[in-house]
Order: structure tokens, then sequence, then C-alpha cells
């Protein structure tokens, strides 16, 4: 899934491998996905797209969006963008294909479930989006603490902190996967209740927050996602699928994993305990 690193990581390559390059040829929805989202008829995408000049990129939470002259274009969610290099045989399965001028391809396809949106320059409406769009980044100064004690105040006592956390669009494109580290570097179980949270616990997981997210995002995302040319992040997961069964690192015990709240946790049962 496309969170914060990984979107930042993907527009910082967009703006150095694709800028400049002119599409000259694009189609969607060559392989039909059940849970693959278009803006519209995915038939009109040559039309919106074709001998367009990709210009510039950047992301907004987990949102990667490239814009080419009087188009845009949107990526987010479980959809994996690749530059395929000139020579190179395209997949034979893909959702998106913008052939470019240099003989290269930007190839687009769906893990579980994503967006592909192309549109008219400003033509495109989304609520996630703008909620992204207007909140602080947790990379940027203006997500402090100050701002941090305020998201948490009001809440329900019996929210998890996952919920807390990953749901709601509280933190845009904080999602499930990058949690995990947060909360193994603060010491906090992902179940554990907001009210039986101390101020010292708000205070680890806020700097948790800062800390490992700025890491993530300086190493090109994680070690279980793929970048634009389809290398894996440089950072390494503490805690997540590639871990899960394995000794923890601070204290040897065994790393768990278990379903909440629609996705899977992982923790320690030592360091990161419910109560």
């Amino acid at each position: 899934m496309i969170e914060i690193p990984e979107a930042q990581t993907l527009a910082k390559q967009s703006n150095q491998f694709l800028t400049g390059r002119t599409m000259t040829k694009v189609e969607a929805n060559h392989t039909p996905h059940g849970f693959a989202w278009y803006a519209g008829d995915p038939a009109q995408y040559p039309q919106i797209l074709t001998d367009r000049v990709i210009e510039s990129a950047f992301s907004v939470g987990g949102f990667v969006r490239i814009q080419a002259q009087d188009s845009e274009m949107v990526f987010f969610d479980g959809v994996n963008l690749r530059l395929i290099p000139a020579g190179t045989k395209r997949p034979a399965k893909h959702q998106f294909i913008a052939e470019l001028d240099d003989g290269s391809a930007l190839v687009v396809t769906t893990q579980m479930y994503g967006g592909i949106m192309a549109f008219a320059k400003g033509a495109w409406e989304n609520g996630y989006y703008q909620v992204a769009a207007d909140k602080p980044s947790p990379l940027s100064d203006e997500f402090s603490e100050v701002y941090f004690d305020k998201l948490c105040a009001g809440l329900p006592g019996k929210l998890s902190v996952k919920a807390l956390l990953a749901t709601e669009q509280r933190i845009p494109g904080l999602g499930n996967g990058v949690l995990q580290d947060i909360l193994f570097i603060s010491g906090i179980h992902p179940k554990k209740k907001l009210s039986a949270l101390t101020d010292e616990d708000k205070e680890r997981i806020y700097h948790a927050i800062k800390t490992v997210l700025r890491e993530m995002t300086d190493q090109g995302g994680r070690d279980t996602e793929k970048d634009l040319l389809g290398a894996p992040g440089g950072y390494s997961t503490i805690l997540s699928r590639k871990t899960a069964g394995t000794p923890c690192p601070r204290c040897n015990a065994i790393i768990k994993k278990e379903a909440y709240l629609g996705g899977s946790i992982y923790y320690c049962p030592s360091c990161q305990q419910a109560e």
C-alpha cells in the first residue's frame, strides 16, 4: 500500500525519471480488476493523456499526483507504479499503461484495491484527497506536539491506538503498514485503549511518528514495498510480514501477527503489552 514514505518516494522518482517525457500511447483497464477505481470512463484516458508532456509530480498523504500540461493523474492505495525500461517486455496484465517517447513505459497494476485517476486539470474532486491536502503532514513542522494533543483530545477512551492513528484519516497517509514500527518504537500495543495512555505514552507516540516516518521516507520507503524502478525501499521494517514469527530485536520474544480492525497487526508480546 502507498503510504506517506512511498508516496514521497514515487513523487520524487517521477520528477526524476518522468518529467519531460511525452505520453505517446495510453490504455486503461486492459485487464479488468474489480477493485481498480477510475475517474469516469477509463476508455477516455487515451483522449485525456495522449501527447501530453509530464511536467511535475508531488505527493499528498498517500496520494501521488502527476501533472501533464492540461491533464493530471492521481494514484493511491494498493496500486503499483513501475517504469518499464525501453526494450523491455511489458507485463501481460495491467490496469494502466502509458508508453513514453523514449521507449519506456509507465505501467500500473492493482494489488487488492487502488485508485488510477486521469482527468482534465482541476476536474477531479475527491473528499479523501481534500482531507489529506487540508491536514498537515507528519513530516512538516505544522504537525507539532500541540497539534497531536488536540488530535487526541475528545476522542472516546475505548478507541484503540491503531484506530486513533490509522483510521478516519486522522493522519492522512499514515496507515496500517507504517503504524507497526511507530508503535514498536514507542512501546505501545496496537490494541491499547486511549483511556490507558499516559501523557508519557502520547509523547513517545508523537516522537515515534515524526522520527519513524522521516527515516522511512529518507530511505526510500519500506522494504515491504517497491519503488518506481521495482526496487524495495531501503527502510528495513521491524514489524511486518517479513518479520512475523522471528525474534524481537530488543528482547528475543517471538513477534506475533493477528487480524485486527480489517488488517494485520504485528507486535512483540513482551515489549508492547496491551495493559
